[in-house]
């Protein structure tokens, strides 16, 4: 082994017989420390949170140094970072509408202007989405459906829930995002019942829908 790492065997002997450092000490020390809250925490904290009750401890320490002992140390966090899902599929070959809100988010009177959305929800049984429709007078959720699927049938849903709370006059402006969900024919039916205006953002503008976004 000597060879391969070209080191002399006296210099081997050496380094081993050598007393450690003052740095090792501290860092022996603080890997201690690192390991304790770590199993507290039922080994859910990453480096982040780690130094946070470290320093709240009172023990004056960096971040970059905790994930970096904790890199060295192979002391790692359980919680892995989600796979996030996108609840926006604009690549359709459906018509798309204009934008006919233009971002005008407050209204003096409630059922003029409704704003649609589909967001999701991580459960232990895996991701549930929820769409939702919002009255941007009084900002009041007045209809939503939620599935295990991003099937049209879930805007669908949601929008047939607001117009059997909030009966709609003809006019209505009904916007939302360019997904394929709301360019499907089955959403475009209930809109044409009922005589609403569809409105549509722009292409990867997401303040053209603030807030339902929000």
């Amino acid at each position: 082994m000597c060879d391969t790492l070209n080191v002399s065997r006296a210099g081997y002997y050496a380094w081993r017989g050598r007393a450690v450092s003052l740095r090792q000490e501290r860092r022996d020390h603080l890997a201690g420390q690192i390991r304790r809250v770590h199993l507290d925490s039922r080994q859910l904290y990453g480096s982040p949170r780690i130094h946070q009750q470290l320093r709240q401890a009172g023990l004056t320490v960096s971040v970059n140094t905790v994930a970096k002992v904790m890199k060295q140390r192979q002391i790692r966090s359980k919680i892995h970072r989600k796979f996030k899902p996108h609840t926006t599929d604009s690549s359709h070959g459906l018509a798309v509408a204009e934008n006919h809100l233009q971002r005008r988010f407050d209204w003096k009177l409630p059922n003029q202007a409704w704003c649609c959305d589909i967001t999701y929800i991580p459960t232990d049984e895996g991701v549930l989405y929820l769409a939702a429709v919002l009255d941007l007078c009084s900002r009041k959720i007045v209809g939503w459906s939620m599935a295990g699927h991003m099937k049209a049938g879930l805007c669908v849903e949601a929008l047939e829930m607001a117009l059997q709370r909030r009966p709609a006059a003809p006019g209505l402006i009904c916007h939302s995002d360019r997904g394929k969900q709301y360019a499907s024919e089955d959403y475009q039916r209930v809109l044409i019942k009922h005589q609403l205006v569809c409105s549509r953002s722009r292409v990867g503008d997401c303040y053209d829908n603030a807030p339902a976004e929000s």
